[in-house]
């Protein structure tokens, strides 16, 4: 097991994905950000573009592998501190429906995360969603625009 701060532990993970037989071609700057649920901890987060010929399950295994390599557990709480996440985002084969309980590709959650988006844009800007259609700058422009403010109606 390795430590570190976040910001390094993410660093090393990247390195760490480049193999034989995964190509990391891009990654992003990497950004922290405040966690997700009841979580202290602050978060490291980057985007990797990479190649690969290994199916999205054994992709995951791979980088289950990475996560416990860096001390990652995988019995606990769902929104505890821990301190890797890698996940697929988005695959160049579109959309992958698989019997494994942890792997949806395009992820359920990613139009709604900034921390997933941000990063993602600076490498993948034009890249598509490919059950929106959107390119990920579009999807990133849509969660960061202004909301519109409620108004009370006027009384007729």
């Amino acid at each position: 097991m390795l430590a570190g701060r976040p910001h390094r532990i993410l660093l090393q993970a990247i390195n760490a994905l480049e193999m034989e037989d995964i190509d990391v071609f891009s990654r992003s700057r990497i950004i922290e950000t405040a966690p997700l649920g009841p979580s202290q901890r602050r978060y490291a987060n980057a985007a990797a573009l990479i190649a690969t010929a290994l199916e999205p399950v054994a992709l995951l295994e791979r980088l289950g592998c990475i996560e416990r390599h860096f001390g990652r557990k995988s019995s606990g709480q769902r929104w505890r501190a821990r301190p890797l996440d890698l996940d697929i985002i988005l695959w160049s084969g579109g959309v992958w429906e698989s019997a494994a309980p942890d792997l949806a590709i395009p992820h359920p959650a990613f139009r709604d995360r900034a921390f997933v988006l941000a990063p993602a844009v600076e490498i993948a800007a034009d890249l598509r969603d490919p059950l929106s259609g959107l390119t990920l700058r579009q999807l990133f422009h849509r969660l960061n625009r202004p909301k519109p403010l409620d108004r009370p109606r006027a009384p007729h």
